[in-house]
């Protein structure tokens, strides 16, 4: 159990891209239902996107305190595991009037459909276990 290099970098297993079937609004010219393809983030990435969300606020005895806006930080979330179709396409984002990829997100999806989409891209960015589940695991 003292060999390192195990944990080197070449020597882990990339994150597998994963298709969902998010909205079956969506089809190709055969009327085929169109799979949503996404990858997960590193937490360095995630890191950076719950900063992005995250203001300084007021709290008690006028201290500032930082509050993440959940709902800014999920869809920026959705925004950076969601490879196809490309949010930040700017003419998909004319299409609906909006800019930024965040915000075609919400604007694509009916609220159900977002929330499987939010289920699915939280699941492979491993938030959907827990300690109990892994420690499991690792004694298996």
């Amino acid at each position: 159990m003292t060999d390192m290099s195990l944990f080197f970098a070449e020597n882990v297993a990339q994150a597998d891209e994963v298709e969902v079937v998010v909205s079956d609004r969506y089809k190709d010219k055969d009327g085929k239902t169109l799979a949503w393809c996404l990858r997960a983030i590193s937490e360095d990435e995630n890191d950076e996107l719950r900063n992005a969300a995250t203001k300084r606020v007021k709290g008690k005895n006028g201290v500032q305190v930082p509050e993440t806006d959940y709902a800014a930080y999920l869809g920026r979330l959705i925004a950076a595991c969601v490879i196809y179709p490309n949010l930040n396409d700017t003419a998909l984002q004319t299409s609906y009037g909006v800019k930024g990829a965040p915000a075609l997100v919400r604007k694509m999806l009916l609220s159900g459909e977002y929330a499987t989409l939010a289920a699915k891209v939280q699941e492979i960015n491993g938030f959907d276990r827990d300690l109990s589940e892994m420690a499991d695991e690792v004694k298996n």
